[in-house]
């Protein structure tokens, strides 16, 4: 592959508390602003709580999710006495870290999240961007706490609509499992060390150094799962099945029991061979999503560098 080469990246932005109950984020950010990390060689950091009054409350968000509130239309929208909240600081943090899509955005934007699956340790990019996956790569190498994984969701950037689309690179860090509103220190340990690792990156890359080409395992989302329901009530009759339970990334074949009915029954996988994700997630029952499928791809990497003057 072609070599490529990019701008530094001296503008660094680190958010945690995008939702409010997920306490990871929130105190990596509270820790890094106690040790005034707001300078570290060649990055400048900017840490950030994004929706403060949802962490106050520790709810997800107070009137509706801020991590969906980015989009150009939202982030454009007119403010008036009915505006939710969320919309409102989704556009006070793009005056703060963007405009989105301009120069004056920040060079990286990294959003913490927890998740009360059993997702390990995750980098979710919304897009291709040779960069931030050389950053992946990076983090995969030197974690040994747990596996590190790589989800590409294939949105563009001008229909992102989650925080991480702001800054002209980015990516959200989605660490677990950790129950709502707890915060594990495991957990806060591998949230930490992704992020010590990616300024870590950073800094030789802004030196100059060469990160040679190479390949990175990602996953991309497929499909999603609803889990069963009576056409009457929409209630669900089932749970996620133990044998299902916590097994996210195994991968999934035909036949698998996927659901436990209330009464007893087993409902068992159909359809081509997958790998579950976000199994059982808390905030996905609003969503009606009881796991998301995906494929394993094998993404090549081209060599980059810094940009020469």
């Amino acid at each position: 592959m072609e070599h490529a080469s990019f701008s530094p990246v001296s503008r660094v932005a680190i958010c945690g508390g995008t939702h409010g109950n997920e306490m990871t984020g929130m105190y990596v950010v509270r820790e890094m602003q106690r040790q005034k990390a707001d300078q570290t060689g060649s990055v400048s950091i900017t840490t950030v709580i994004s929706n403060p009054l949802a962490v106050d409350a520790c709810r997800r968000y107070t009137e509706t999710d801020l991590n969906r509130c980015f989009t150009k239309a939202l982030l454009s929208s007119p403010i008036t006495d009915s505006t939710p909240y969320e919309v409102r600081r989704a556009q006070e943090i793009d005056v703060l870290l963007g405009p989105k899509g301009s120069q004056q955005a920040v060079d990286l934007l990294c959003d913490l999240h927890n998740t009360t699956a059993n997702m390990g340790m995750c980098l979710i990019f919304y897009s291709l961007d040779w960069l931030t996956l050389h950053i992946y790569k990076y983090i995969e190498s030197k974690m040994t706490s747990a596996p590190v994984r790589a989800i590409l969701l294939n949105i563009s950037k001008s229909e992102a609509y989650s925080l991480e689309s702001v800054g002209k690179h980015g990516f959200a860090i989605e660490v677990g499992p950790q129950p709502n509103g707890v915060v594990r220190a495991d957990i806060f340990n591998m949230a930490k060390e992704a992020v010590d690792r990616t300024i870590e990156w950073l800094h030789e890359f802004n030196s100059g150094s060469t990160f040679e080409e190479g390949e990175v395992e990602a996953y991309t989302v497929v499909k999603s799962v609803d889990y069963p329901r009576d056409p009457t009530t929409s209630e669900i009759t089932a749970a996620i099945h133990p044998e299902l339970q916590d097994n996210d990334f195994k991968l999934l074949q035909q036949g698998d029991p996927i659901f436990l009915s209330f009464s007893g029954e087993t409902v068992k996988y159909e359809g081509e061979d997958l790998y579950p994700l976000f199994i059982n997630e808390c905030a996905y029952y609003e969503k009606k999503i009881a796991f998301h499928l995906a494929k394993k791809i094998t993404q090549t990497l081209p060599s980059i560098s810094v940009k020469k003057d």
